[in-house]
């Protein structure tokens, strides 16, 4: 995927909201390019036959839909799960829970989510397995311990085959000064030893998935890219990215700018997460593991929320690789933004678009 290709898609946007599923489907665009086309002959897939996924939760057409809500509250993530799904419309193939340290998982309510015959779903758990400690000790086997008794527990109570995300967002974390036991290779090093030891002990349902931040100052930094564990031991390449909706504002954009967004002058050293995903590790899906639109207007506009979510059906289209979609949703996060996607009449009415698109038909049962 070029730039070239991601800027003429912006300028078919307008025309592809205007145009039914079933045209676009057809090829209508057929001229739009290798993504477009792409997303037509996937569209036509999905709306002639079931979308399955296979042994690494890969869809063979179609985008997995899912979420992780109520986060920051006190609200029990299972039925924040469902109203989120009642309100938008379309069950969470995904649904988002976060673990750290000596916690087991999944946990009964977790697993009961996965089991319901009328709305199957699939299990995104986040574990930070250094909870306590540093990745560098993690990677020099001092919590091993911890590990084993997660695997033990995993081939007992949970077979089914989910996404494990560990330590997301490391680039927050990490500390270049050597020694520090939380560099970017300690952290390499980490995933690489938990997920080559869990393997070693018999987990095979653990769909490894590397969850970055999408950060320009840390995309820039020195270190980035020594971040990545490596193509054996992962699976899905992943990325939480979140949009401001005031106009003009830090982070503000659309959807493509939340994938590939840049500094300008450093897109020669970094061109941006989904260019650098799918060239660098062509072939890998590409996971939204967390994505969320916040407002931070002086006064909340409802439209804005719903101009930025009225971009993700087009933008999707020519990003072909982006095979899972996540929302976060949370009323405040650590910096107060209100992720809801309900915060206004408008933001709904615009998400539940999204939310009824059938490339989300996807099963995982």
């Amino acid at each position: 995927m070029t730039f070239a290709t991601l800027n003429s898609d912006r300028i078919r946007r307008a025309v592809r909201r205007l145009l039914p599923f079933g045209v676009l489907a057809a090829g209508v665009l057929a001229g739009a390019g290798t993504g477009q086309a792409a997303f037509a002959a996937d569209a036509a897939t999905a709306a002639g036959s079931q979308c399955t996924v296979n042994a690494k939760l890969v869809p063979s057409c179609g985008v997995l839909w899912g979420a992780a809500a109520g986060g920051f509250s006190d609200v029990a993530r299972d039925e924040a799960l469902k109203t989120f799904e009642r309100k938008t419309g379309r069950t969470a193939a995904i649904y988002h829970t976060y673990h750290k340290g000596n916690e087991l998982f999944p946990t009964k309510d977790e697993v009961a989510m996965t089991a319901d015959p009328v709305k199957p779903r699939t299990l995104m758990l986040n574990w930070k397995v250094a909870y306590g400690s540093t990745w560098a000790k993690v990677a020099a086997g001092a919590q091993d311990a911890r590990i084993d008794k997660e695997a033990a527990y995993l081939k007992a109570n949970f077979t089914k085959p989910f996404f494990l995300v560990l330590h997301h967002e490391p680039e927050n974390d990490v500390n270049p000064k050597a020694g520090s036991g939380m560099t970017a290779k300690d952290f390499a090093a980490m995933y690489r030893h938990t997920i080559l030891r869990l393997r070693a002990a018999g987990v095979t349902n653990a769909v490894s998935t590397i969850a970055y931040m999408n950060y320009e100052k840390w995309n820039n930094s020195p270190w980035w890219a020594d971040l990545y564990p490596g193509d054996d031991v992962i699976d899905w390449i992943g990325v939480d990215s979140y949009l401001n909706a005031q106009p003009g504002g830090f982070h503000s954009g659309d959807f493509t700018s939340l994938m590939n967004r840049t500094t300008g002058n450093q897109t020669s050293k970094y061109p941006g997460f989904y260019t650098w995903a799918t060239t660098k590790h062509p072939g890998k899906p590409v996971m939204v593991a967390e994505w969320g639109v916040y407002d931070s207007s002086a006064k909340v506009a409802g439209v804005n929320k719903a101009n930025v979510f009225d971009t993700v059906l087009g933008d999707l289209a020519a990003m072909p690789a982006i095979k899972g979609l996540v929302y976060f949703e949370t009323a405040r996060d650590q910096s107060g933004h209100d992720i809801r996607v309900d915060d206004t009449p408008q933001a709904l009415t615009a998400f539940q678009r999204i939310a009824a698109d059938p490339r989300f038909a996807v099963t995982v049962k």
